[in-house]
């Protein structure tokens, strides 16, 4: 079973990219977050975000998952990521992370 949520995941991996690429400048703004604030907290180069938030480079998957934890643990974003359907249900099971 472990195995099958795995292969199904791996295969929602681009979607989920997407999902969110569309939403990072909302998401950041809701915060008031500049783009060196954000890629200060999750270990990345602001160009590297700034890359990433404009579409001119693709989000790699750590990337994808450092910024889940941190918009997931803001009030002000929870709510806009888990209405678009960003950090689904599946993926929090298989990271053992409880819904909080």
């Amino acid at each position: 079973m472990d195995d099958i949520k795995r292969t199904s995941i791996e295969i929602d991996r681009d979607h989920l990219i997407d999902v969110l690429s569309e939403e990072l400048p909302s998401l950041r703004a809701k915060i008031g977050f500049t783009q060196d604030q954000i890629s200060n907290t999750i270990g990345i180069s602001r160009q590297t975000y700034s890359a990433i938030e404009t579409k001119r480079r693709r989000m790699p998957w750590n990337i994808y998952l450092s910024l889940m934890m941190f918009f997931t643990h803001n009030e002000k974003t929870k709510p806009i990521v888990e209405s678009i359907g960003a950090f689904p249900e599946e993926l929090k099971d298989s990271l053992n992370i409880s819904n909080r």
